[in-house]
């Protein structure tokens, strides 16, 4: 069975970086892929990142670009979200999801199609 666990969400100010992370337990295979969502109160969740652990493509939606960064660490089953430029817009609980096939990065696979999720962690932008 797989499982994720983040960690790493916090309070940080406006303009200020934090890096979460995913670690993922249960898989034995690289071929897979990671997204990271967020979903603030009252809104729908949202998908921000995903990456191709075996080759590293990813994605990022619109309103991350240029200030997110998605990476991974195979030897560690560690999937990380690196966040510089945050904004107020920025503050929700942050998910990580498992698909368990690679995903084609031109747009972040559906909700419906990752198999696994982590508990989320918090992330609060203060203006």
């Amino acid at each position: 069975e797989v499982q994720l666990a983040e960690s790493g969400g916090g309070l940080v100010q406006a303009g200020g970086s934090l890096r979460v992370s995913c670690v993922v337990s249960g898989f034995t295979r690289d071929d897979y892929a990671i997204g990271w969502f967020r979903q603030a109160p009252g809104k729908k969740r949202e998908g921000v990142s995903c990456i191709n652990v075996s080759d590293g493509e990813s994605y990022y939606s619109d309103s991350v670009k240029g200030r997110f960064t998605i990476s991974s660490d195979k030897a560690k089953n560690t999937v990380y979200l690196q966040m510089n430029s945050l904004e107020p817009e920025d503050t929700a609980v942050y998910y990580c999801a498992f698909l368990d096939i690679p995903f084609v990065p031109s747009s972040m696979p559906y909700t419906y199609e990752f198999v696994a999720w982590g508990q989320g962690t918090q992330v609060t932008v203060s203006s």
